[in-house]
């Protein structure tokens, strides 16, 4: 892409020319309904701007790695874990996801939520948690 190309909006939350990709190979990590596109890919920049979006009842993997995450929700409203918190999201919220910190994204019932990420460029490939990290993180979401 040239330093002047332009992106343009092409329809609800899809951009011209962004190929809307699945969230990961199935079978890698648990996540339910995500999709990702790569915005602006880190060939100009040492960072990539993602653009996920999570399904009604969907969620992202349960994760961490060594690099941090910069996330603004864009679209609907969910839930995340950070590190040993839940915090409810809305259109506009940043968060903030330090170097090897648990992290999950999940959409209510009603609505996709969708978020822009940005991470470096070159990173880690993420850590999953051990079954007892798993169970004890899993509680933080029960009702």
């Amino acid at each position: 892409m040239s330093a002047s190309t332009i992106r343009k909006h092409h329809g609800v939350f899809h951009w011209k020319g962004v190929d809307v990709l699945v969230y990961k190979q199935e079978g890698t990590a648990p996540f339910k309904d995500v999709t990702r596109q790569v915005l602006f890919d880190g060939t100009d920049m040492p960072c990539e701007l993602r653009y996920f979006e999570v399904a009604p009842g969907g969620f992202t993997t349960l994760e961490r790695h060594e690099h941090v995450h910069n996330v603004m929700v864009i679209r609907g409203s969910g839930r995340c874990v950070i590190g040993d918190e839940v915090h409810a999201l809305a259109v506009n919220d940043l968060v903030r996801v330090p170097p090897m910190t648990w992290h999950q994204f999940r959409a209510g019932d009603a609505e996709p939520l969708g978020f822009l990420c940005m991470v470096p460029a070159h990173r880690d490939r993420p850590q999953l948690p051990d079954v007892q990290e798993h169970v004890a993180l899993g509680k933080l979401l029960e009702p």
